[in-house]
């Protein structure tokens, strides 16, 4: 797991405040909502907050984009390295 990757599944656990759940317990690959973690569109804006605060990424809430980049905690990384790169 790259520090990345961890910052990220802490700021999902810190952000949604998912106290019964370590990072360990995120696979980097499953699904953020509905079959992996079960996160629903509250959770979205939760965590666009999250991502806005720690590493100044803003989204669009209705962007096929954002759909796209809350698929998993790769697609988050991926959107976090793209970003910094860009920045």
């Amino acid at each position: 797991m790259t520090d990345l990757k961890l910052d990220i599944k802490n700021m999902i656990i810190d952000a949604l405040e998912l106290e019964d759940i370590s990072p360990d317990e995120i696979i980097d690959s499953d699904p953020l909502f509905v079959d992996g973690l079960g996160l629903d569109s509250i959770d979205a804006l939760e965590i666009g907050l999250a991502l806005q605060k720690k590493y100044g990424i803003k989204l669009k809430a209705d962007s096929k984009e954002t759909h796209e980049h809350f698929a998993s905690v790769n697609a988050l990384a991926a959107l976090v390295e793209s970003y910094q790169e860009k920045n």
